[in-house]
């Protein structure tokens, strides 16, 4: 072998198979199960919390909203100081702070002390998914970036199957207190498996975060063909699915399915179809690309969301795993997609989309509330199927964008 051949920059990549290459892979899976775990973890339990604080289901979806509401709206500084002091520290520094704050969570005495908490929460976590899609972006080899950004994803599905089961289940033989006291312990001990775990990074560059710098990067950004479609893809994805999730609750504890609270946690089992799909949609897009493969997953959430209107609990079950399936297949399409464009300004992009993504779950999340109050389930379902209308024109349109040819996206 010659020396050039033995000191080709391919050579720093972390390539598929390899030590590193699983220990990043294992490290952001945590990071991103232990996110989504504190993040959503109210979400099975806000028929409860309506009871307990006399709240109404708009009001207490707020407990999931000002999370991801300060969530998005925090991102993009993340990814700035990413830029500046490193992606695994930031990562390490976000996930430590969530854990605490989701430690206090359980000793409050009142909802607004609850949404406090909840908003600091997705303040902490904003630097784990800010500077996470760019990591791999930049120390992944290219031929493995989508099977590593679908195993990035598959944690997120994870962490939320599990964070809200455990907390629906914990519940049922304890209370909501001690649940949330249970997913805060888990928060660190993700923490600390993620903080030892990540291999250092061999790419990253620190990057400029002056006033000028930042806008001149968010021009280039907002200026691309693709990317202003694509977070506007993130902000009907995510709306979306956290729409159908927080009152879907509000339908399985009414007549006729009447279901307990362990019960409904079970329903976010689902999420390990999120999982599955994450994972298997990151190798097919390796080999037929993301403009096919987002068109077939938006169908299939469309499909899940009409399975769910008959009032039986077969049925609706059938239909939020198809739901779940292509959502993730969906997101874990459109998030490699955004690196995969963005260059040198991939931190501020994935900053960007996942900011889309957030206040989608945000506004979209409690939105879809109003539906709710009115028409009850119908309305939900006729509400959830605009929006993924709207993508399904929005990936009709993302596939007429020309190519960038270095990057094939």
């Amino acid at each position: 072998m010659s020396t050039a051949a033995a000191t080709s920059p391919n050579d720093t990549f972390l390539q598929a198979g390899t030590t590193d290459y699983r220990l990043a892979n294992l490290a952001v899976f945590l990071g991103g199960f232990a996110c989504f775990a504190m993040l959503y973890g109210t979400q099975p339990l806000l028929p409860l919390l309506a009871q307990v604080f006399g709240a109404s289901a708009t009001e207490v979806s707020l407990s999931v909203s000002v999370s991801t509401g300060a969530l998005a709206l925090t991102l993009i500084p993340a990814s700035l100081l990413s830029d500046r002091f490193g992606r695994g520290p930031m990562m390490t520094v976000s996930l430590a702070l969530a854990a605490a704050l989701s430690l206090l969570c359980p000793w409050v005495n009142s909802f607004n002390e609850l949404l406090v908490l909840r908003a600091l929460l997705g303040v902490a976590l904003a630097g784990l998914p800010a500077a996470a899609m760019a990591y791999l972006g930049e120390e992944v080899a290219p031929n493995a970036q989508g099977r590593a950004m679908g195993l990035y994803i598959a944690g997120n599905a994870f962490g939320g199957m599990t964070g809200r089961f455990l907390t629906a289940w914990v519940t049922d033989i304890a209370n909501w207190q001690i649940a949330l006291l249970v997913l805060g312990i888990l928060g660190a001990v993700a923490a600390l498996a993620f903080w030892f775990g990540l291999p250092a990074s061999r790419h990253f560059r620190r990057r400029s975060i002056s006033p000028a710098q930042v806008l001149a990067d968010t021009r280039t950004l907002l200026c691309d063909a693709g990317l202003p479609w694509l977070f506007l893809c993130a902000f009907l994805l995510m709306g979306s699915f956290v729409g159908l999730y927080n009152f879907v609750t509000f339908r399985l504890v009414a007549p006729p399915f009447g279901l307990g609270q362990t019960a409904i946690g079970a329903i976010f089992l689902l999420y390990r179809v999120g999982t599955w799909s994450s994972a298997w949609v990151g190798q097919l897009v390796d080999r037929i690309g993301r403009r096919q493969v987002l068109w077939i997953m938006a169908g299939l959430m469309l499909t899940g969301l009409l399975l769910t209107l008959p009032a039986q609990l077969g049925w609706v079950v059938i239909g939020i795993a198809v739901f779940t399936f292509g959502f993730f297949g969906a997101h874990t399409t459109t998030s490699g997609w955004v690196s995969r464009r963005a260059g040198a300004s991939r931190a501020l992009a994935a900053a960007v989309y996942l900011s889309s993504y957030y206040l989608g779950s945000s506004v979209l999340g409690t939105t879809v509330g109003f539906a709710w109050d009115a028409g009850r389930w119908p309305a939900v379902v006729g509400l959830l199927v605009a929006l993924v209308v709207l993508v399904l024109l929005v990936a009709r349109r993302l596939a007429k964008i020309p190519r960038i040819a270095a990057q094939a996206a």
